[in-house]
Order: C-alpha cells, then sequence, then structure tokens
C-alpha cells in the first residue's frame, strides 16, 4: 500500500538558513496541500545546496509517457535499489523534501459503514524537516525538460502504526548531507538511515475533510479537528 500522498510546506524565515540554499533568490510559498503533479522545492546537493521546483510523480529518463508519475510519487526503501523506475535516481539522483509535515487517512467503521479519517502528523517540535527524496530528469518529444521527485517509504514506526502501515523516511539533520552527496552509492550505507522516524518526536492529530480536496490550499487544513 502506498502513502505519503498529500504533505505541507510552510517554510519559515529559517528555511534558507536550515537547508544552507544557496540560490536564496528563489523563492519559495506555503502549501498546506501538496497533492501529486504539484510543483514543489527541493533541495539538492549541486555544489553547493540549491532549491529546485520539481514535478511530484518521478519520471524516469527512460519513460515514453509522463502519466507513468502518477504511480511512483512514493519508492519503498526495502526495494528502492532493484525497482527499474528508481534504481538510477537511488544511486545517482537523491534529494530531500522539504515539509512541515504529511497528511494520512485512518480507516474506520462509523455506524457499520467504512470511512477515512485524515490526520495531521509532524515533529513535535513543529521545525520544518526533510524526507528523502529521489528525482529524475525526463525529455518529451519536443526535448521538453521535466525534473521529478519521489517520496522514498518506510515501514511506520509505533504512533503511525496506528493510522497507517507505512511512512514516509524523515531524516535526522546529521544524515542529509550523507543522503544528498550522490558520490556515495554503497547501499549499505544509505539503507541505514532510511528507518523510521522516532516515534516519541513525533505527533499527530485529526485534521477536517476540507483535506481531502486538494483545492483547499489554506491554514484551515492542518487546524486540529475537535
Amino acid at each position: 500500500m502506498l502513502m505519503c500522498g498529500r504533505y505541507g510546506f510552510i517554510p519559515d524565515k529559517e528555511f534558507y538558513d536550515r537547508f544552507e540554499i544557496e540560490n536564496r533568490e528563489v523563492e519559495v510559498a506555503p502549501d498546506y496541500n501538496a497533492a501529486p503533479g504539484m510543483i514543489m522545492p527541493v533541495v539538492t546537493m549541486n555544489s553547493p545546496k540549491r532549491i529546485e521546483k520539481m514535478k511530484w510523480g518521478l519520471i524516469p529518463f527512460w519513460a515514453k509517457d509522463s502519466r507513468i508519475g502518477y504511480s511512483t510519487i512514493n519508492a519503498r526503501s526495502e526495494e528502492i535499489e532493484n525497482k527499474p523506475a528508481f534504481r538510477k535516481a537511488f544511486r545517482q539522483q537523491r534529494c530531500l523534501v522539504p515539509a512541515s509535515g504529511f497528511f494520512e487517512w485512518k480507516k474506520v467503521t462509523d455506524l457499520g459503514k467504512p470511512r477515512k479519517i485524515p490526520y495531521w502528523i509532524r515533529l513535535k517540535s513543529k521545525k520544518i524537516f526533510g524526507f528523502a527524496g529521489i528525482y529524475d530528469i525526463w525529455k518529451d518529444a519536443e526535448g521538453y525538460e521535466i525534473k521529478s521527485f519521489s517520496i522514498v517509504t518506510t515501514k511506520a514506526n509505533q504512533i503511525m502504526s496506528e493510522i497507517h502501515e507505512r511512512m514516509p523516511v524523515i531524516l535526522n539533520k546529521e544524515v542529509e548531507d550523507i543522503w544528498l552527496d550522490n558520490q556515495i552509492s554503497d547501499i549499505k550505507i544509505l539503507k541505514k538511515i532510511m528507518l523510521s522516524y522516532p516515534s516519541e518526536e513525533m505527533e499527530t492529530y485529526r485534521v477536517a475533510d476540507l483535506v481531502n480536496n486538494p483545492r483547499n490550499n489554506s491554514p484551515e487544513v492542518i487546524n486540529q479537528e475537535d
């Protein structure tokens, strides 16, 4: 089952310093309800770190049709090095996907009917963080270039397992440079950092069904539901 299919990116005034961004002329804006297919900022290590805008949903360089991106929004950490759509990007084109939190839907039964309840998941510190991401560059028939990315996922930690069986890989700041360094291709090293984030450092709360429609993109989307 796939997950991280929606997240929020709410940069603060420390954003550029937090990710040591060199090209600070690139503006970033809050997005409370980022959905697949949207153009979002990612961080790459291109001597030095840079912000680039990419489409969410990785389109492999060899793809014949860009629509493959809607089935590649996530890359499972357990098999990323073997999947044709991801293996080149995993070895050579890793990135960080800045986020403030992400959404997931818990399946419940209400009055005998199945339904999904949305939750907002973030760090207890409320600080911005980076998902482990990979990206690729695809060209259409006219030679137009599209950069696109996928978010790496792993098994859920304790707090997330109450909502969903998987979660995005959130990287500790101390290992972000390892992930971004595309000179590192040792799978054992990379596997060691594609882990579930410590449950005790995260929090979740229920939000309104407003989030179900990606056109709803305002602070109300992440408000706690009573």
